[in-house]
């Protein structure tokens, strides 16, 4: 009774009451049909949310869809409910680390030693999945199976190989990679200034490195050193709890947080000959495993900038102001479209890259290409992803913060944007503009 006090206050419940009896049986069900769903303008059957615009999925064969689909079912369901709070406290999940191993993906180009041996494409396909949902764990795998896993199967003997890579493709044992230093970053290649010598019986290693993922649980730290006495770059296999190797967490990162990286100090470190990765005498051996990684991260850019995309287009479906979705205001659309087009061009480029890493025609400027550009986009995507979720963009609880952040280590790790156009510009030119 009180319902209907409130009612008639507001309209004239006799002359409802007439209309209501003047409606047949198929306008009556009708109007409760209506009544039940009120429905708002605006929210109508909507297109999937997608990232693929021009279906590049559709290139895959079935065995490759399917593996995608895999990882991108695990992340969804095991990584996504709790990278949030991970990435907030700085912490590592590691409790996914077991069920992550069972996807059989580590060491996915190697042949041998228990990998998959498939194509670079998928290596940049799972790169993409993983990055897609949180950009810290992309990290912590592409540490681990890019440059840990392929400075051993690059660069090491027979018998490194056969002692390490079964076990890390495994996940039972998880590899760091210790190149940048805290005075030498994009000058690694001739400044580095952690040394070693050799002094008859074992390595001594002596000097510093910094962001250095994996590194405070890794079994295996890749370390890159300078000989004392042949000046040349070479590389070593420092064992978790070696004698003079400390790793120390950094703190306050803004992006990366759930990465535990550290900076390490070696301290007198030795290493025996075994240890030594074998072939390894220069930092051209070095560059071979950068190279070869270096198109990993262009396909983990797009990653992230594929997850801020479709994060954003599902938030404008919901989110309403003046009686309607925002992705109905043009200013939203035109902001999405500039997001997709900048995407659709990043997958692209990457998936012709891959396949050019594929037909083994991938140059260093190849690679380098797709980072500047890729890293650049990104930056585009997030920020307008950020821009479209207003106040809402700064919340972890939508992702696309999170997103914004880490964007920031893509654009800087792997060879910054000025480094990587040296590259390309040199080889498009034939003038090397480094510094000598």
């Amino acid at each position: 009774m009180d319902q209907l006090a409130n009612i008639n206050e507001k309209i004239d419940l006799a002359e409802t009451m007439k209309a209501l009896g003047s409606l047949d049986e198929r306008q009556l069900k009708g109007l409760m049909k209506m009544l039940k769903t009120k429905q708002r303008k605006g929210q109508h059957d909507l297109p999937p949310i997608d990232g693929d615009f021009y279906n590049l999925d559709l290139k895959l064969s079935p065995e490759q869809r399917e593996l995608q689909l895999k990882v991108r079912n695990f992340m969804e369901d095991e990584v996504r409910p709790l990278v949030n709070d991970h990435w907030n406290r700085a912490k590592f999940p590691f409790e996914i680390i077991e069920k992550f191993a069972k996807l059989n993906i580590a060491g996915v180009p190697y042949e041998g030693y228990g990998c998959p041996n498939l194509s670079f494409l998928m290596e940049g396909i799972i790169a993409q999945e993983i990055a897609r949902v949180d950009v810290s764990i992309s990290t912590f795998f592409g540490v681990h199976s890019g440059l840990a896993m392929g400075s051993i199967y690059i660069c090491g003997s027979e018998a490194q190989k056969q002692e390490w890579l079964p076990s890390m493709q495994k996940l039972e044992k998880i590899g760091a990679f210790g190149l940048t230093e805290p005075n030498v970053g994009s000058g690694v290649a001739g400044g580095m200034e952690t040394t070693c010598k050799f002094d008859g019986e074992n390595w001594v290693i002596n000097g510093q490195k910094k962001w250095i993922g994996n590194a405070t649980f890794a079994d295996v730290i890749i370390i890159w050193a300078r000989d004392e006495d042949s000046n040349q770059v070479k590389g070593f296999l420092v064992r978790k709890g070696n004698m003079g190797y400390k790793a120390e967490k950094m703190k306050d990162t803004m992006a990366l947080r759930i990465v535990q990286n550290a900076l390490i100090t070696l301290t007198n470190c030795t290493v025996p000959e075994s240890d030594r990765l074998q072939k390894a005498d220069s930092f051209k051996d070095t560059a071979k495993v950068l190279r070869m990684t270096r198109a990993g991260v262009a396909w983990q850019a797009v990653g992230c900038a594929r997850g801020a995309y479709e994060s954003a287009l599902k938030y404008t479906k919901k989110r309403e102001q003046f009686g309607r979705p925002i992705a109905s205001f043009q200013l939203i659309q035109n902001h999405l479209v500039e997001m997709l087009s900048n995407l659709t061009a990043m997958q692209t480029m990457v998936f012709r890259l891959s396949e050019m890493q594929d037909q083994d025609l991938l140059t260093d400027e190849h690679a380098s290409l797709a980072k500047v550009f890729c890293s650049l986009r990104t930056r585009d995507v997030v920020s307008r992803a950020r821009e479209v979720l207003g106040g809402n963009g700064i919340l972890l609880e939508y992702d696309v913060a999170r997103f914004v952040a880490d964007a920031e280590a893509i654009y800087s790790y792997e060879g910054t944007k000025e480094i990587n156009s040296l590259i390309v510009g040199r080889a498009i030119t034939g003038y090397s503009a480094f510094v000598n």
